[in-house]
């Protein structure tokens, strides 16, 4: 007997919630969805299915007794979201980051909520390929990790201007560190927690935004492991790599060439290992995952709470070392 069709409701109907709400029908739900912009509601309705629209969250939570929610709204509105909606015990898949800061997290940890956290480059095969190549031992002792993501904001989100974009707004959730917390995430998924960090998180550009453009990151490990990432919203073009140096080789992934590529040589010369995925297959191994927690085939979820809480315990000490120009430690 097949499975009973789920009901979700996607909270936020955005770019991100648009596309969460294609996913969720492509796996064969039933999608609602909530957005206080009655344009976006019309946006989302022209393009597939939706069996109601919802311009207020709680008569939207009243109404319908939804099987599961996906927030796809700010950051600055997750928290309160995530409360509102997990009150059942239902599971929801939300975006990054968990919030704007750790603190702001903590009444999480005391309501339950079942959360599986969309930092989705750990459903994106390459990274998890190139996670399990590092963590083989296949370039040795790993010494070094470079992380980059260079890319204008301009460009993100063509159809709008980008003033108009969460991610222009600091009191949002928007900038360079919260939005590409991705790779703290990963660097975390990696590695661990760092001992500490030192960091400078600066407005550099003329975009006319009130959010940071620019993030530069030292992170200092245990075991003579160090860490750097750049994370910029004006790089043209686009750049998103990661370098591991080890002791017997480099080990890199290339979001551009979609590609894990390795180097024994002082040459540049590489061995290539290239992937056909396309850029949503992140987004439906998150959409798939959330599902299967739902229908309790799996009981955990690969990206938690308290995974959330520990990026932004990163962020919260690189807002700090920014602020007083000095390394700051993470308690472990």
């Amino acid at each position: 007997m097949s499975a009973p069709t789920l009901h979700l409701l996607v909270i936020g109907l955005g770019s991100a919630g648009k596309r969460h709400a294609r996913n969720l029908r492509a796996l064969g739900c039933t999608v609602s969805g909530f957005d206080p912009r009655a344009d976006r509601q019309q946006e989302a309705a022209a393009e597939g299915p939706l069996a109601a629209t919802y311009g207020n969250l709680d008569e939207a939570l009243k109404t319908t007794a939804f099987d599961g929610f996906v927030i796809a709204s700010p950051p600055s509105f997750h928290v309160d979201q995530i409360i509102a909606a997990g009150a059942g015990g239902r599971w929801i898949l939300c975006e990054k980051p968990l919030s704007i800061d750790a603190a702001s997290c903590r009444k999480l940890e005391a309501s339950g909520a079942k959360v599986l956290l969309g930092y989705t480059y750990r459903w994106w095969p390459p990274v998890a390929e190139f996670r399990r190549r590092l963590q083989s031992g296949e370039i040795g002792a790993v010494r070094h990790i470079r992380f980059v993501m260079s890319a204008h904001l301009a460009d993100w989100h063509p159809w709008e201007r980008y003033q108009d974009f969460f991610m222009a707004s600091k009191e949002q959730g928007g900038g360079a560190l919260l939005d590409e917390s991705h790779f703290l995430d990963l660097l975390l998924w990696f590695a661990g927690k760092p001992q500490s960090v030192m960091a400078s998180v600066d407005k550099i550009s003329d975009l006319d935004i009130s959010a940071d453009d620019n993030v530069d990151v030292i992170a200092s490990f245990g075991g003579g492991l160090k860490a750097n990432l750049h994370l910029d919203l004006i790089g043209r073009p686009h750049q998103r790599h990661i370098i591991a140096v080890g002791e017997t080789g480099t080990l890199m992934w290339s979001y551009e060439e979609n590609a894990v590529k390795l180097s024994r040589t002082g040459e540049l010369k590489w061995e290539d290992q290239t992937f056909t995925c396309e850029r949503n297959e992140m987004f439906m191994g998150a959409a798939q995952e959330l599902l299967e927690l739902i229908r309790g085939t799996r009981t955990a979820p690969s990206c938690s709470l308290a995974d959330g809480i520990a990026a932004l315990e990163v962020v919260d000490a690189c807002r700090q070392s920014a602020a007083q120009g000095q390394s700051i430690r993470i308690p472990s």
